[in-house]
């Protein structure tokens, strides 16, 4: 499976969203990533990455080919200093996907420059979110 057609696959989903099991598990075998919106303040990562991040009205989430980088703030909270060197060395080679809330007619966009495909998450007939997908395999070490 590649983005372009599990794009094509979730493209028209209902909110809220519910990818079967099946889809998933491809998608995990594939390495593949799927970045959606929920309510008016989470960015959900599902397949490679199963994860949430917090972005009320628009945030950004930082990861790597190993996954989401952890909370900063979170880490410094807690004095969680192995944490904190792990995020450190992998912050140089991180990509950013960024939540956009309210443009282009929907209530969630992203915008990244991981290469992605993108489909649209519906809600009684209206556009709600436009997600991306893309294949953790293109995050590679940046220089």
């Amino acid at each position: 499976m590649t983005p372009k057609e599990l794009a094509e696959k979730l493209n028209g989903i209902e909110y809220p969203v519910s990818i079967p099991p099946l889809l998933l598990a491809e998608a995990r075998a594939a390495g593949i990533v799927i970045v959606y919106g929920a309510s008016d303040d989470l960015m959900e990562f599902d397949g490679a990455i199963c994860d949430e991040v917090g972005c009320c009205s628009g945030g950004i989430a930082f990861l790597d080919a190993k996954g989401l980088l952890p909370d900063f703030e979170h880490l410094c909270e807690i004095s969680h200093f192995d944490g904190l060197r792990d995020y450190f060395s992998r912050f140089d080679g991180r990509y950013q996907v960024r939540a956009i809330w309210e443009s282009e007619g929907y209530s969630w966009t992203y915008k990244t420059d991981i290469p992605h495909e993108t489909f649209d998450v519906m809600e009684d007939g209206e556009k709600y979110c436009r997600g991306i997908v893309f294949a953790l395999a293109d995050l590679t070490t940046k220089s």
